[in-house]
């Protein structure tokens, strides 16, 4: 399988020793991403915090990069990520910049290279809207938000 290749710029040379994003297993569809921080950021119960990882990218058109969730942090230390899966566009060069929130009882305390969140590289589809006056049926209609019964 070709492997897509996306232009990355490190920001601050300060932060050089710092591991670009990357796959932790042959089979992770998320890379790793590091926190750039030169002091520890204490993230308070019910609070949250922009941190930043020191990286710009250049997505290809029809390319978007997803930022989720590290699992591990969610369960453990009730940690997840506002805007979630956040979205950086193909025309977006700005920082990459992860939305942290603490909804646990503890203080959480994120030190320099700690790995926050998980970044996701997806193709995209646009559409173009094609008004019209009906749509088709099918068997589960108008049915949701637990209307399967599973």
């Amino acid at each position: 399988m070709d492997k897509l290749s996306v232009k990355i710029f490190r920001i601050s040379k300060a932060f050089d020793d710092l591991p670009l994003p990357a796959y932790m297993t042959d089979g992770s569809a998320g890379m790793d991403v590091c926190a750039a921080v030169s002091e520890p950021v204490v993230i308070n119960p019910m609070a949250a915090a922009l941190v930043p990882t020191n990286l710009k990218i250049e997505l290809p058109v029809g390319v978007e990069a997803q930022i989720r969730p590290r699992s591990g942090l969610a369960i453990r230390n009730k940690i997840f990520l506002l805007n979630s899966p956040g979205t950086i566009d193909s025309d977006y060069r700005g920082e990459i910049k992860i939305i942290m929130f603490n909804i646990g009882a503890e203080p959480f305390v994120i030190n320099r290279g700690d790995r926050i969140a998980q970044m996701v590289i997806s193709d995209y589809e646009r559409v173009k809207w094609e008004e019209s006056n009906s749509l088709g049926d099918t068997a589960r209609g108008e049915g949701g938000f637990g209307s399967t019964g599973k």
